[in-house]
């Protein structure tokens, strides 16, 4: 995400190699400037940007450590609209969440995104089909929250959205749901019939929140949209999706910025966990290449619970980790998302991550041939991997479709890998860790 910002940020601020040098400073507005109208941010508020950074360094010292630092704080003030962070619940359950944007945007998929973020944070959560002017969408909802174990309310053979509305709310509130999302129908464009249809849903359930669904990609004219949705809704908030794509970043910056709405989440992958919190100041930290552990730590504690995290570390550390341990640990792997953005919230990271294909732990042939191998194990193999003798390892290549040295291979990895997080899981492990990558010869940063 931001990469086309980032890269043009590295190279303004090389512009400047001595301190207090003015011509420097002009050179490294002047890249900056392009890079910013290239990302489709609006002009206006470029130049207001550009305006504040060399109001910052005129009055302290013209230096690169002043330069990003003012670019750091001046990008976050621009993030930063009144409003909400991440989710809000209401006083009283359920909090009612309409979801609105046009067709295209990305909003069926958000909608089961955030549902998945509310479940994994041990939310009861329902999902209404109101969508029922796009052929299929109720059946596209349907087999996306069938999935990833989500609730779904729809009455069959309805055409009237409002109906499909009241119903769904009122079994929340019997059936004592945190949260109900309210899929509505999408449109091409802005058109009355769409407005009329979406004011009377809201106008029915009084909804907590009405979160706009942006496709990243849209530049202005996504802000055109997110503001006739905000004159004709009151907008509470809005969704970027797209964001892990060749984005430019133009959108985020102008809807923050021209239209004082405040950015709530991001999607910043394809698979339903790829969707996170809009909090500026992270948001900045990664632009700016310095990660973010703060998120990266979020997500991990939403899908990694601490017992069965202190019940594996005490199986690690008696050697007993088998093969339902690292079928159970892919499966939460999985639920943290996109793996390249994992990779940039680690500091000194981005860079290595922009270069990388994200891991897909469902189609990789890696992953696969793993899976078919332990799928052919008995319950007894699987957790006893030193029962694996040759004739037990020819039964598992042939029932994996493999060779016997690829079952070689990879119960040797296992087998390595049982042993070095045996090695960290103790007392010594950060010290044990040192002497590896002294061993290894890795050069570490100062």
């Amino acid at each position: 995400m931001f990469e086309q910002i980032s890269e043009s940020f590295r190279l303004a601020v090389s512009k400047i190699r001595f301190v207090d040098d003015e011509k420097a400073l002009k050179n490294a507005l002047d890249v900056l400037k392009k890079a910013l109208l290239k990302a489709d941010v609006h002009h206006k508020v470029t130049k207001d940007l550009l305006a504040l950074i060399e109001a910052d360094l005129k009055q302290s010292s013209i230096g690169q450590k002043q330069f990003l630092d003012s670019i750091k704080s001046n990008l976050t003030k621009i993030l930063t609209a009144p409003g909400n962070q991440g989710f809000v619940y209401a006083p009283v359950a359920p909090t009612v969440v309409l979801m609105a944007g046009l067709q295209g945007s990305g909003k069926t998929t958000t909608t089961v995104k955030l549902a998945n973020y509310l479940k994994l944070r041990k939310k009861k959560v329902l999902v209404a089909a109101c969508d029922l002017q796009r052929l299929a969408a109720v059946e596209q909802l349907r087999q996306l929250c069938e999935a990833n174990e989500i609730e779904l309310f729809s009455i069959e053979n309805e055409t009237n959205p409002i109906k499909v509305a009241k119903a769904a709310f009122e079994k929340a509130k019997s059936g004592l749901y945190d949260v109900l999302l309210v899929d509505t129908a999408g449109r091409l464009a802005i058109d009355e019939t769409l407005m009329n249809e979406i004011k009377s849903i809201k106008s029915e359930l009084n909804p907590h929140e009405i979160f706009y669904v942006a496709d990243a990609m849209s530049g202005q004219d996504g802000i055109k949209s997110a503001a006739g949705f905000n004159e004709a809704l009151g907008i509470t908030g809005v969704v970027l999706s797209k964001f892990d794509s060749d984005s430019k970043g133009g959108v985020a910056i102008g809807i923050a910025k021209q239209l004082n709405i405040p950015l709530r989440f991001v999607g910043i992958g394809e698979k339903t966990a790829d969707l996170e919190s809009f909090i500026p100041d992270r948001i900045v930290s990664r632009i700016m290449g310095e990660g973010d552990l703060a998120t990266l730590a979020e997500k991990t504690s939403a899908i990694i619970d601490e017992k069965e995290a202190k019940r594996l570390n005490k199986k690690i550390k008696k050697g007993q980790f088998n093969f339902n341990d690292f079928l159970e640990q892919m499966e939460s792997v999985k639920k943290l998302g996109n793996m390249k953005s994992l990779i940039g919230m680690i500091p000194g990271l981005s860079g290595v991550a922009n270069q990388i294909k994200d891991i897909d732990l469902d189609n990789s042939k890696e992953i696969i041939h793993i899976r078919a191998m332990i799928n052919s194990m008995t319950l007894k193999e699987r957790e006893n991997p030193d029962l694996l003798n040759n004739s037990r390892k020819r039964r598992l290549a042939e029932g994996a479709g493999l060779s016997q040295m690829e079952v070689n291979r990879f119960l040797k990895q296992f087998t390595n890998a049982s042993k070095i997080a045996k090695k960290f899981s103790g007392k010594d492990g950060m010290r044990g860790l040192g002497n590896l990558l002294s061993q290894a010869k890795i050069n570490r940063p100062n």
